[in-house]
C-alpha cells in the first residue's frame, strides 16, 4: 500500500510529463523570421562560397581598379579612391544579392521549402528571415570595403555619419534587389538559372554606369542609359554622403524611389509566389 508521500511524488511526476506534452504557443512573426535568418547564416558554414564572394568581390574590384586606373583617370590613386570606393561598394553589394535568390531556389529543390511551408508560423517569416541574413552579409561586406579604403588612404570627408548613411542606403538597395531575386527563384526554382539571370541583369548595370569613369567620356546613347541606371544614382548618392559633396540630392531621391518601387512590387509578388508553391 503506497504512502501519501509516494502518491504525491508520483502525481507531481505525471504533472510534469503532461505539462511537457502541452502544445506550445505559436511563434510570433519576428521570432520566426529571426529563426529563419539564423538558419540562413548557419548555412554559410556548409556553403562558404556565399561569404567568400561577399568579401572577395568588393576587395578585388576596389584594389584592382584603384591601382590599375587611379593614376590614368584621376592623376593619383588617392583622388580616384574617393570616386571609386563608394561606387565599387554599391556594385559589389548589388552583385552578391544574387546568392540570396540562389539559396531560396536551392531550398525549393531540396524539399526543405515544403517542410517550412507547413509550419504553424507566419508564412512570410521564411522570406523575411532570408532577407535579414542577406542584410547582415551586406553590412559585413560594406565594413570590409570601408576598412580596406581606410588602409589604402581613403579619408571620407563626410565622417562617420556620412559613411553610415551611405552604407544604410546601399544595404537597403541590396535588400530590395534580394526581393527581386527571391521572386525569380520561386519562378524558375533552379539556383544556376537564378544566378545566370542575375548576371545578365547586373553586369550591364554595373559596368554601364558612372562607377568607374565620368559619363561625359561616353557616347551619347550610353550616357542616356547611365543617366537612368539606378545603380549610377545609388553610387552618386553614396559618394555625396561619404565625401560630403553637395548637389547629389537628386540621386539620393531617385535611389530611394528605386528602392521603394522594387520593394512595393517584389515584396507582395514574392509572398504571392511563396503561397502558391505546391
Amino acid at each position: 500500500m503506497s504512502t501519501p508521500a509516494a502518491g504525491t511524488a508520483e502525481s507531481a511526476g505525471i504533472d510534469v510529463l503532461l505539462a511537457a506534452g502541452r502544445p506550445r504557443s505559436r511563434a510570433g512573426a519576428f521570432a520566426a523570421s529571426a529563426t529563419f535568418g539564423r538558419r540562413a547564416m548557419l548555412k554559410i558554414k556548409h556553403d562558404p562560397k556565399q561569404i567568400v564572394d561577399s568579401v572577395a568581390i568588393p576587395i578585388l574590384f576596389t584594389v584592382l581598379f584603384t591601382y590599375l586606373f587611379g593614376g590614368a583617370i584621376s592623376g593619383s590613386t588617392g583622388d580616384y579612391l574617393e570616386i571609386l570606393l563608394p561606387g565599387t561598394l554599391s556594385m559589389s553589394i548589388a552583385i552578391v544579392t544574387m546568392y540570396g535568390g540562389a539559396r531560396l531556389a536551392q531550398d525549393v529543390t531540396t524539399g526543405a521549402f515544403d517542410r517550412f511551408r507547413v509550419l504553424p508560423v507566419w508564412r512570410g517569416a521564411f522570406v523575411l528571415g532570408g532577407l535579414l541574413s542577406d542584410a547582415a552579409r551586406y553590412l559585413f561586406a560594406s565594413a570590409i570595403v570601408v576598412v580596406l579604403g581606410l588602409v589604402m588612404g581613403y579619408r571620407p570627408a563626410g565622417g562617420v555619419p556620412g559613411v553610415l548613411a551611405a552604407v544604410a542606403l546601399i544595404a537597403a538597395f541590396g535588400v530590395s534587389l534580394s526581393l527581386l531575386w527571391a521572386a525569380v527563384a520561386l519562378l524558375v526554382r533552379d539556383p544556376a538559372v537564378v544566378i545566370s539571370i542575375a548576371n545578365v541583369v547586373l553586369m550591364p548595370l554595373s559596368f554601364a554606369s558612372n562607377i568607374f569613369v565620368e559619363p561625359e567620356t561616353m557616347p551619347g546613347w550610353l550616357q542616356a542609359f547611365v543617366d537612368v541606371n539606378p545603380l549610377s544614382h545609388v553610387a552618386t548618392a553614396a559618394r555625396g554622403l561619404m565625401n560630403d559633396v553637395g548637389g547629389t540630392g537628386d540621386s539620393l531621391a531617385w535611389s530611394l524611389v528605386a528602392i521603394a518601387a522594387l520593394t512595393a512590387v517584389c515584396a507582395p509578388l514574392t509572398l504571392y509566389l511563396y503561397g502558391r508553391q505546391s
